[in-house]
């Protein structure tokens, strides 16, 4: 028998591409105890929705528009810095952005390794040890 895990977290997606924010509703669908409560196409909007919202963890991608993903991050964790950040776009780890690393994200999870056993895994740990 496995354990469910009796803390609800709460997710919120942020991705300007339409079928990324599908591929990563459906793997926290697949996460036991995580639940989706937001899912914004941009930067702007996350802040502003995070404030309000306040999800444990956010997904968020790096490249968007005028307000991008690490800026985003920026001030989201500034403001509530118990809202644990992942940074997730295509990037290989090397050729991150500057900035992703002291963005206040505590990980960074390529879109093609997104998984429930990786979302589960960062949120127990509390983050990549490697990261920053």
């Amino acid at each position: 028998m496995t354990e469910q895990p009796t803390e609800r977290v709460t997710v919120m997606i942020v991705d300007d591409q339409p079928p990324f924010r599908a591929a990563a509703r459906a793997v926290i669908d697949r996460v036991p105890g995580f639940e989706l409560v937001a899912e914004v196409a941009s930067g702007e909007e996350a802040v502003e929705t995070s404030s309000t919202v306040a999800p444990h963890l956010v997904l968020m991608d790096i490249n968007m528009g005028e307000l991008d993903g690490i800026e985003a991050t920026r001030l989201i964790t500034r403001d509530n810095p118990a809202i644990k950040v992942i940074l997730v776009s295509t990037y290989g780890l090397d050729d991150l952005p500057s900035g992703a690393r002291t963005s206040g994200a505590i990980a960074y999870v390529n879109k093609d390794e997104l998984s429930p056993r990786v979302i589960r895994r960062l949120w127990e740990s509390g983050g990549d040890p490697d990261w920053p």
